[in-house]
């Protein structure tokens, strides 16, 4: 069986029969990065016991590493963007692998394949396959045609993770970072999953940040929802508050 469970943004908890992955771990804020919803676990004390622990990039809404030091276990496994192994190792987990695109690991049970992402700065996107589930998790790229090659590479997804924001961030040019609902229901199309969860549409910079630095559709899913509709009316779309669990 599998369950996912959202802890905020684009951190998640994915359950494959009792095997717990989770992704991009955010767990505390700071001037500029505000979740902007309630997250589901307060520290990294408080996490369940992990399987493992997947990285799409360096950022630190996806790579909170010193809200994590407090997880007890330090022998927990890692997969990462290439670049971010000797960041991890420094906050004390030396079990950590790196991945470009289309290299797998396990971590535990749980097989993990790196695919490709477009950020701005390294990032991978990952598909975790174990207990007979596979899913995709979308971290925060945009929707680049490289994707594509998911379907070919895994055609029977159960879940897709895809963020929806459309975050763009004003000081370059107004330059588009992260791809949009529109864009993620695309994809949706593209990788045809079974059930599809939007993820990183709550984030806020504060009053003045989101005036001055960035700017995004907020806590829109229902765009993403509607879009799917007409673009991959095969998949259902589940819209998952934080601390909600939801069987595949």
């Amino acid at each position: 069986m599998l369950t996912v469970t959202r802890v905020v943004h684009a951190s998640v908890l994915l359950d494959f029969g009792g095997a717990r992955i989770l992704t991009d771990p955010w767990l505390s804020e700071r001037p500029f990065y505000y979740q902007g919803e309630p997250r589901s676990i307060a520290t990294a004390a408080d996490l369940p016991e992990l399987a493992g622990i997947v990285i799409s990039h360096g950022h630190y809404d996806h790579c909170d590493l010193d809200a994590l030091i407090e997880y007890p276990d330090k022998t927990v496994p890692f997969a990462v963007v290439p670049g971010l192994a000797g960041k991890v190792r420094a906050a004390g987990f030396a079990n950590v692998v790196e991945l470009a695109p289309w290299q797998s690991t396990h971590l535990g049970p749980i097989e993990v394949t790196a695919a490709p992402a477009s950020h701005g700065v390294p990032e991978v996107t990952f598909v975790l396959r174990a207990d007979g589930h596979t899913v995709y998790f979308g971290a925060d790229t945009l929707r680049i045609p490289e994707l594509d090659e998911i379907a070919r590479r895994f055609p029977e997804l159960d879940l897709a993770l895809l963020p929806i924001n459309g975050l763009r961030i004003r000081p370059v040019f107004n330059r588009q970072v992260v791809m949009d609902a529109t864009e993620a229901a695309d994809l949706a199309r593209a990788l045809r999953p079974r059930l599809a969860v939007p993820i990183h549409y709550a984030f806020t910079s504060g009053p003045l940040g989101d005036r001055l630095m960035t700017k995004s559709d907020r806590n829109r899913p229902d765009l993403f929802r509607a879009a799917a509709a007409d673009l991959a009316p095969d998949t259902t779309v589940h819209i998952l508050d934080t601390g909600r669990s939801l069987p595949v």
